[in-house]
């Protein structure tokens, strides 16, 4: 029986529309077993150098580090558990710290110290079964995950692996493979991680220059034990936002005066410049509401008196939030803890008066927060982007009592993982939000008697 045309195509469109949507569904939560994963101890034994590499990153910390640990149970667990409007807003946080257990639908998986496979958090077999995303933008662990033999790599190699398929990804050499986990949208639509497109907008993106060609380094090396050694193999390095090396003259720093010699009483006029000549997305990125970047300045004079400057205001729109200062923030932290009348803690805790780069981010209410899925509007975007150069000017009035003489003035970048008032309050460990200093430099003047 011949079908009619509309019959026909009715036919079609449904036999097309269900094969893409078994091929490309988001939601594969509870699609699999942890069962379905190898551990990363059965990739070591033929990729020893890439385990070991993995094993002292971030990657394989993602769901046991501390700072990561305290934010999700005490914050996001229990925000979803005491606000009705945000139950299961903690489920996402697993689908990029944790895959294996939010694929198994682990949630909340058991605490770091039970020693599960969450533990595992991003290993060898959650990059290495992408196969795709789903749609055009990564963001939101939107991978099309697969399970089996079958390895998705940047590279073919020139013989079979005698323990698995080995099938070319130019997703897995692509900046987009990153933004996977590395984008994240709140559940109000706001984009409170755009590492990999603040890259896409910006000078390598144009040159070509990858994520990986950065944060994964080529070398003369083999990538399994019993392979041969090429030239461009990528190590699993993944240094960033928590490595020395990286952090280290990240940002090059310079101050100028514009006079040479003043007397007390005078004025003197010191200009800051500050290049990003080393990362190819903004500085800091990723978890914007937790870094803090700061520029400190200080004059010592002749006798060792130390004067603190203070950054001269621009004016721009939301210019508050740059410049450090005694206000209270994070107020809606008081949800999750049970703590209806919760004042805040202090939004910075560093000099008042240093210039800050960073970008806020707003709840609901309009109140600064780090919670991250409760955030609803980002404030003004004063970080430093990628190839940029902005300049601070800080004026000195000098008192009548400076010493006449040299004087010394230090510009610092101090950089923190975490806003040590947040810290502190959660009992985070001080490692966490200990001083990292990014730069200095220091020019001196002439004090006239």
């Amino acid at each position: 029986m011949e079908l009619k045309p509309i019959l026909f195509f009715s036919a079609l469109l449904i036999l097309i529309t269900s094969f893409v949507a078994s091929e490309v569904r988001k939601d594969q939560f509870g699609e699999f077993k942890y069962d379905d994963f190898d551990k990363p101890g059965k990739c070591k034994t033929c990729h020893n150098a890439f385990y070991q590499q993995w094993k002292q990153s971030m990657m394989s910390k993602a769901y046991t580090h501390h700072w990561d640990e305290i934010e999700y149970f005490q914050l996001a667990v229990a925000h979803s558990e005491n606000d009705p409007e945000m139950a299961k807003v903690h489920e996402g946080c697993n689908g990029c710290h944790t895959p294996m257990a939010w694929l198994s639908g682990d949630v909340p998986p058991p605490k770091p110290e039970e020693g599960s496979r969450a533990n595992e958090s991003v290993s060898c077999e959650v990059c290495h079964l992408i196969k795709g995303i789903n749609g055009d933008t990564a963001f939101n662990f939107n991978y099309i995950m697969t399970s089996g033999d079958t390895k998705y790599s940047s590279r073919k190699g020139e013989t079979d692996s005698p323990e698995h398929k080995i099938v070319r990804s130019k997703l897995h050499s692509s900046a987009k493979f990153c933004g996977i986990c590395h984008n994240e949208k709140s559940t109000f639509g706001a984009w409170v991680k755009s590492t990999q497109l603040e890259w896409e907008e910006g000078p390598y993106s144009k040159e070509g220059v990858q994520c990986q060609d950065c944060h994964m380094t080529e070398a003369n090396s083999r990538t399994a034990r019993m392979g041969v050694k090429y030239p461009d193999a990528k190590l699993h390095l993944f240094h960033g936002a928590h490595d020395p090396g990286k952090l280290n003259g990240v940002i090059e720093l310079r101050v100028q005066p514009d006079v040479n010699e003043t007397v007390p009483g005078g004025v003197a006029v010191f200009t800051v410049a500050l290049f990003n000549q080393k990362t190819g997305h903004k500085f800091p990125t990723g978890s914007v509401e937790d870094r803090i970047v700061w520029l400190h300045v200080e004059a010592e004079d002749e006798k060792g008196n130390i004067y603190h400057l203070k950054v001269d205001k621009k004016e721009f729109e939301g210019e508050e939030y740059t410049i450090a200062s005694n206000e209270l923030a994070y107020q809606d932290m008081g949800v999750p803890l049970q703590k209806p009348d919760f004042k805040g803690v202090k939004r910075e805790d560093v000099p008042v008066g240093d210039r800050i780069f960073r970008m806020p981010y707003f709840d609901p209410q309009g109140r600064m927060t780090l919670m991250q899925w409760n955030t609803k509007s980002l404030g003004v975007d004063y970080r430093i982007g990628p190839r940029e150069t902005k300049l601070e000017t800080f004026t000195f009035n000098l008192p009548y009592e400076v010493a006449p003489g040299k004087l010394k003035v230090t510009a610092v970048l101090n950089y923190r993982l975490l806003v040590k008032p947040v810290g502190e309050f959660l009992n985070v460990p001080e490692e966490e939000y200990a001083i990292h200093e990014i730069n200095r430099h220091s020019t001196e003047i002439t004090v006239l008697p």
